[in-house]
């Protein structure tokens, strides 16, 4: 069996435009433009690339966007300060923090201080707490581009068994409640696997939808899919590779070679949830400022 590659670049194309459709929409209207504010402690190149790239999406899609760039020996203090002033900017409906912080920063305070009617990344424990008992809210970006991807790939997921490897506030949790909930792309039997579970491959091969987020390089094989399994690999780590023109590739959390050959379905790293990430900030951006027209 040669496993079905899912392509998230397309999936979020789709997603991207009809939110680029109702920007357009929305200023024509109102002469509201989405606004979304970024915030950068310190000067890790992934952090970096990873908000240029968001940055890159809010000017294709017609959105507004602010940076603040802070040094990695910022204070508690001075990212407080950076927050609440795009709190207080009208023009800024969502608010992103690039994570991880330094260490020096209570990245719990950090998420805190966020206006929950702008927290695009659907961290704030508000928009936690909604989620999890079934209000209106903003979904964590990756996890619901997840729901995303099944759907659009025609993936089944009420009635069956979905394994989650990962326990992470920003993955694992999220998607595990998304999967399990009454709605579209949900109604699955839930398992969640972690750093304690004594045989991850025993439980692993269980699943018809196997969703790894463990941050650590080809933490599954093919040997721990089940034949035909629906595979998503939310991994994105760097390792050296000498042929490579910047001297590192980037794989999954899952082994792709191994993992194309039993599953029947398999992200790719990179263009797989990556890109879905990205469209799913913009659509919580662009509902925030749909939002802030009520208020």
């Amino acid at each position: 069996m040669t496993a079905r590659i899912l392509d998230g670049k397309q999936v979020a194309k789709r997603i991207s435009e009809e939110t680029a459709r109702q920007a357009r929409e929305l200023k024509e209207r109102t002469g509201v433009v989405p606004g979304l504010g970024v915030i950068l402690v310190g000067d890790d190149p992934a952090s970096i690339s990873y908000v240029t790239a968001k940055e890159r999406a809010c000017a294709v899609l017609g959105f507004h966007s602010s940076e603040c760039r802070l040094p990695a020996t910022a204070t508690q203090a001075e990212l407080l300060k950076a927050i609440h002033q795009f709190n207080n900017d009208p023009a800024i409906h969502g608010i992103l923090v690039q994570l991880p912080l330094p260490r020096q920063i209570d990245e719990h305070a950090a998420i805190e201080a966020i206006n929950p009617d702008k927290d695009v990344d659907g961290f704030t424990p508000v928009n936690v707490g909604r989620m999890l008992i079934g209000q209106p809210c903003f979904l964590p970006c990756t996890p619901h581009g997840i729901i995303k991807l099944l759907i659009a790939s025609g993936i089944e997921t009420k009635g069956q068994h979905a394994v989650v490897v990962g326990r992470s506030n920003i993955v694992g949790k999220p998607v595990a409640h998304l999967l399990m909930r009454k709605a579209p792309g949900g109604n699955a039997t839930v398992t969640v696997c972690h750093t304690a579970t004594p045989d991850l491959a025993e439980f692993t091969r269980q699943a018809d939808i196997l969703i790894v987020a463990t941050g650590r390089p080809r933490t599954v094989t093919g040997a721990m899919i089940k034949s035909g399994a629906a595979v998503i690999d939310v991994g994105v780590n760097r390792v050296p590779d000498e042929t490579a023109a910047k001297g590192y590739r980037l794989v999954g959390d899952v082994e792709f070679e191994s993992a194309c050959e039993v599953a029947g379905s398999l992200t790719p790293v990179p263009g797989g949830v990556g890109p879905l990430t990205i469209a799913m900030l913009m659509c919580n951006t662009l509902e925030a400022a749909q939002r802030s027209l009520n208020k």
